[in-house]
């Protein structure tokens, strides 16, 4: 039996409603900015639903050729996009020497939605015999992690989450795994999504899923509020480069922060609803606690589900109390997503960054639009003010649709 390797985060990128650039993401959650706005990727006049979280002047030609570009969903293009990002951030070069040692795991919730529906169009209006012939390779789930490796280079191992909204979390926590029993030396991996199309919106909706906040974009994401409605959908990606500890040492290379453990459950309950009391959520966190040798009063932090829906917040609420008892009390916990709305596959990725950015700035961003907090919400979700704080460890929760709970840790370095 090998040790276990020690698996530390020397690079991020980010895409977000908040900024296209790590740098830009954490300045809007530092100032409490929200990403939410008027749809604008088509036209939404018919929909009752009429606001999103949009990645704005996103331009994939800096980071591809144009004709790549154009054999790419968004989706994917975003993820090819962050994960250079987190390279050049970590400075960390693919080369003949250890690109068999690089891998990539990106887990997207809906793939290639928009290529889906305009190919739909295409085959309805001119036939079958006009459909591309890219439409099959541009949705597929996994071109995310396909296509960052054919331009990146990676030869390592390979694959895609879809596990709903917890797709992101469970990429990281999966390559935490390669990673820790040495079948990579390096991986990059985290959450992509550009589900803001017309039948996406459509769907959403039906479900009552979404906020019908028109009138207050800004102020529709509102997780633990007592007049939540919804959430709101978002787009963009999130991507880490974790490495093994030695290789990074020995490169030189900063090291934001440790990933020490990895929790992950299902409810086996209910198709959108978490099960009652958290208790698939629970179970993740204990979990995850138990796997990086945490004890339940080191966490500092939580970076929360917090989705700004009636069940996900009170169940999630729940289980942090089921797990750290009256430490819940002491601890603070915040949503990103009042700020991004909610990136489905790709909220653990972006959340995992602003997790391991609380590590390393000892600052936990606020939960904003907390006006009138829900009775069944009493814990402390750093309300509309973000806050300079010890921060020693932090947990980044996850949960999808279908009972798929991810829980990640991560700890301050200390060599």
């Amino acid at each position: 039996m090998h040790a276990l390797r020690r698996v530390v985060v020397t690079g991020m990128g980010a895409l977000t409603p908040l900024g296209n650039s790590v740098e830009e993401y954490w300045t809007g959650l530092k100032a409490g900015r929200s990403g939410v706005g008027p749809i604008t990727r088509f036209d939404p006049e018919r929909h009752v639903v009429r606001i999103a979280a949009e990645v704005q002047d996103f331009d994939p030609t800096a980071y591809m050729d144009r004709k790549d570009a154009k054999r790419m969903d968004r989706f994917t293009q975003f993820a090819v996009a962050a994960s250079k990002q987190a390279l050049a951030d970590a400075n960390f070069e693919i080369n003949d020497l250890n690109a068999e040692q690089v891998g990539i795991i990106i887990g997207t919730g809906t793939g290639g939605l928009k290529v889906m529906e305009d190919q739909q169009e295409v085959y309805l209006t001119r036939g079958p015999d006009r459909c591309s012939p890219f439409m099959i390779p541009m949705m597929i789930y996994n071109m995310a992690s396909g296509m960052t490796a054919i331009l990146t280079g990676a030869k390592g191992p390979n694959s895609c989450t879809v596990t709903a909204c917890a797709a992101g979390s469970n990429a990281i926590g999966d390559a935490f795994r390669l990673v820790q029993h040495g079948q990579a030396q390096a991986m990059l991996c985290g959450g992509t999504e550009a589900a803001i199309t017309p039948l996406s919106v459509a769907g959403f909706s039906a479900v009552r899923a979404l906020s019908t906040r028109n009138s207050d974009p800004t102020g529709a994401s509102r997780p633990f509020d007592r007049d939540r409605d919804g959430f709101v959908i978002g787009e963009g990606c999130g991507v880490l480069l974790l490495e093994e500890l030695s290789h990074a040492l020995s490169r030189g290379a900063r090291i934001y922060g440790e990933m020490v453990g990895y929790g992950a459950t299902c409810d086996a309950f209910h198709m959108t609803l978490p099960a009652p009391g958290g208790e698939g959520a629970a179970r993740a966190m204990r979990l995850a606690l138990k796997d990086g040798t945490v004890r339940s009063e080191e966490v500092s932090y939580i970076n929360a589900h917090g989705t700004s829906t009636s069940a996900n917040d009170s169940t999630e609420t729940q289980a942090v109390k089921t797990v750290f008892g009256d430490h819940a009390y002491r601890l603070a916990l915040s949503s990103v997503k009042s700020m991004t709305g909610h990136l489905l596959g790709a909220s653990g990725g972006i959340e995992a960054v602003a997790s391991i950015l609380s590590l390393a700035e000892d600052f936990a961003p606020p939960t904003i639009n907390l006006e009138n907090p829900d009775p069944d919400c009493d814990l402390d979700y750093v309300p509309n003010q973000g806050r300079s704080m010890p921060i020693e460890v932090v947990v980044s929760n996850s949960f999808g649709f279908g009972g798929h709970n991810v829980s990640l840790v991560f700890r301050k370095f200390r060599p």
